[in-house]
């Protein structure tokens, strides 16, 4: 290369690099409080009235004796928006609509973020509290999921993802058996659930892949694997009535889950007996809540003294 053109070459480059000093880059979000928002506005996005339907089979048992159940297959309108919300905890509360009027109070998810605290199930409707260390938490959400009554089912952690347009959460965790088969069974007596929440454009899905497990003095026992899917599909259904329902039952549910808030503070170690004087927890809270919204419009703390009685009366162990 000759003078001329070398001198050209190096004149270029200074001003490349001088331009690139001083042009003004993007002011970039903090990568947490980016996140953060993002996580939000993605679990809010479960939000809506949804047809859903519940898929459910057994596909591996390693006993060459083991009989499989049959496949699970339901449906449902289910109305879910938030009930609650803070700058680090949104809760989601599931309304299924049955025969077009029918209101059922379905299960609750509460979202916290960077939470230690964990209700663990064991086994016999027992919950033992465990922590986990900020280091753990950190950019990670609980997900809570509680009974229809508002009592726990099972809690798990982990964090929301977010690539090449995939919009994902897993957890997992141990909890009772479900509903569908915990009158039906006894050959197992915990459930250990992986779960994936994955937000669609259409909707969202609970994809599970379930460990049927017998715990036996301090022995796990693995009796069969399922696979479970329910598909919240978006569509125009009606959900007036459940809307309705809520706008009466708010502020009484609302303060039963204080009740509970209180609860599990006090007791680190939880266990619910089954039943009282012959009827469930979610059978006398149901009925206290139609009995206290009836009439004049429910005000908080009206029936609270009421609910933390009942509470109190289905716990039997607690330090």
């Amino acid at each position: 290369m000759n003078r001329t053109l070398l001198l050209i070459a190096l004149v270029n480059l200074t001003y490349f690099a001088q331009a690139q000093s001083i042009t003004p880059k993007p002011k970039q979000a903090s990568p947490a409080t980016s996140n953060l928002e993002l996580d939000k506005s993605f679990i809010k996005k479960m939000c809506g009235i949804y047809k859903v339907t519940f898929d459910f089979a057994e596909t591996f048992s390693s006993d060459s004796s083991y009989k499989y159940y049959p496949r699970y297959k339901e449906w449902g309108i289910e109305y879910v928006f938030v009930a609650e919300e803070t700058p680090n905890k949104i809760v989601l509360q599931h309304l299924l609509i049955a025969n077009d009027s029918i209101i059922i109070k379905h299960w609750a998810q509460e979202w916290v973020y960077e939470n230690t605290e964990l209700y663990s199930y064991y086994r016999d409707n027992e919950w033992i509290q465990k922590n986990i260390t900020t280091e753990q938490a950190k950019g990670t959400w609980t997900q809570k999921v509680y009974q229809v009554d508002d009592s726990p089912r099972y809690e798990s952690y982990g964090t929301w993802v977010h690539v090449n347009g995939k919009h994902y959460w897993e957890g997992s965790a141990f909890a009772p058996l479900p509903r569908r088969e915990y009158t039906k069974r006894s050959d197992y007596n915990v459930m250990g659930r992986n779960s994936r929440m994955e937000i669609y454009d259409n909707g969202w899905a609970l994809i599970q892949d379930n460990e049927k497990i017998e715990r036996k003095n301090g022995i796990d026992k693995t009796i069969a694997w399922e696979k479970g899917i329910e598909r919240f599909w978006s569509g125009n259904y009606n959900a007036t009535p459940a809307i309705k329902w809520w706008n009466k039952q708010q502020n009484y549910w609302a303060d039963v889950r204080k009740a509970w808030d209180e609860v599990y503070v006090k007791y680190p170690t939880l266990k619910i007996k089954s039943s009282v004087d012959k009827k469930r927890l979610f059978d006398v809270l149901f009925d206290l809540g139609e009995k206290s919204c009836q009439g004049n419009d429910y005000t908080k703390g009206k029936a609270k003294t009421e609910i933390d009685a009942v509470i109190l009366s289905f716990i039997t162990t607690g330090s």
